[in-house]
C-alpha cells in the first residue's frame, strides 16, 4: 500500500498534480524569459519593440533610397511611377492603367511596362503626381508674404520661409493674403490638397479678427445671419468677442474661402480689419510655432487630414 502510494506521488509530481501554485507560476515564466539570464518577459517584450522600431526604419530608409534612386533614372515604368507617388501598389496602378485612369502628356497610356521619362506629365484621376515622399509643413506665416510658390513682382513668398523643410517642390493649400498671418500647410500631396481646398468638404478655419473699431452687438448678429457679398451669402460657423479683450476684436469660424472674404464681411458693415490671424486650419493650430517658423506634421496629423 505504501509502495503504491508512493508511485502514485511520483506519477502526480511528473504531471506537476500537487505541486504549490506559486512554484508552477514560477516554473511557467521561465518559459518566456528571453536573452539570457534574469531577463523577464516585459524586458525582452520591450527589446523587441525596439528593435521593430529600427527596422521599420531601416524598411523607410530603403523605400526612400529606391525612389530617390528612381527620380534619376531617365526612364521608369508607369506602374513603378505610381506606386512611388504613394497611391497604391503596383499591381494595384496596373488596374488603373488599364481601366485607363492614367494618362501621359494628356495621352491615355493603357500598356503594360510603359516608360515614363522623368519630365514626361503623369495625371491620375484628374490630378498631377510625382514619385516623391509626401512631405507636410505647417507655417506659422508672418505679414509680407505671398502665399504662392513665385511671384512676378520679385516679393517675398511663403517658400522663402521653408527652403530647409524638403528636397522636393511643395504647395501652399489655399491662400493667405499678403498681410495675413497664421497656420498654412504647405505639401506636395496633390490628393489631399485638392481635398482640403474643395468646397464640399467645408475645411473649417478660425480667425482672430482686429478691427479698427468695437464691433457692435447688432453687427455681430449680422454677421451671424450671413453678410451678402458678390458670390452670395457669406455664411460663418460662429462668431464671439473674445473674453478679456477689447470688443474691436473677435474669434471667428469660418468654412467658404472666397478671396478676402473677412474683410469684405466687414467692409460691408463698415469696419476694415487691422489685423487677421488664421490660428486654426482644418485642426492645424501654429501651438508652439513661432511667427515666420515650421515644422514637419507628425504621421497622427497627415491621417487625421486625411480622415476629414
Amino acid at each position: 500500500m505504501s509502495e503504491g502510494r508512493n508511485n502514485s506521488d511520483r506519477s502526480k509530481r511528473r504531471r506537476g498534480i500537487g505541486k504549490n501554485t506559486s512554484d508552477r507560476d514560477f516554473d511557467s515564466r521561465k518559459k518566456y524569459k528571453k536573452g539570457g539570464e534574469g531577463r523577464s518577459s516585459m524586458g525582452g517584450y520591450a527589446v523587441n519593440r525596439a528593435n521593430a522600431g529600427k527596422v521599420d526604419h531601416i524598411i523607410k530608409r530603403r523605400k526612400q533610397e529606391k525612389i530617390d534612386k528612381d527620380l534619376h533614372k531617365e526612364t521608369i515604368r508607369l506602374n513603378k511611377y505610381i506606386a512611388n507617388s504613394g497611391i497604391c501598389s503596383r499591381r494595384e496602378a496596373d488596374i488603373l492603367i488599364k481601366q485607363g485612369l492614367v494618362l501621359v502628356n494628356g495621352v491615355e497610356v493603357l500598356e503594360m511596362g510603359y516608360q515614363v521619362k522623368v519630365h514626361d506629365k503623369v495625371v491620375f484621376d484628374g490630378q498631377s503626381i510625382t514619385p516623391e515622399k509626401n512631405v507636410y509643413v505647417l507655417l506659422n506665416k508672418p505679414k509680407g508674404y505671398i502665399s504662392t510658390t513665385r511671384d512676378e513682382k520679385a516679393r517675398k513668398t511663403v517658400m522663402d520661409l521653408i527652403t530647409s523643410a524638403s528636397p522636393y517642390r511643395l504647395y501652399p493649400v489655399g491662400r493667405l493674403d499678403r498681410s495675413t498671418t497664421g497656420v498654412i500647410l504647405l505639401t506636395n500631396d496633390g490628393h489631399l490638397t485638392k481635398k482640403l481646398t474643395h468646397p464640399s468638404y467645408s475645411i473649417k478655419k478660425i480667425y482672430h479678427v482686429i478691427l479698427d473699431k468695437k464691433l457692435s452687438a447688432r453687427d455681430l448678429q449680422s454677421v451671424e445671419k450671413g453678410i451678402r457679398l458678390e458670390e452670395g451669402i457669406a455664411l460663418v460657423n460662429r462668431i464671439s468677442y473674445i473674453e478679456g479683450k477689447p470688443k474691436n476684436e473677435v474669434g471667428l469660424e469660418i468654412h467658404i474661402g472666397w478671396n478676402r472674404v473677412i474683410r469684405r464681411i466687414f467692409q460691408r458693415l463698415g469696419y476694415e480689419v487691422e489685423s487677421l490671424d488664421r490660428v486654426m486650419f482644418a485642426g492645424l493650430t501654429k501651438k508652439n510655432i513661432k511667427r515666420g517658423h515650421w515644422r514637419i506634421l507628425t504621421d497622427q496629423e497627415v491621417n487625421n487630414l486625411k480622415m476629414l
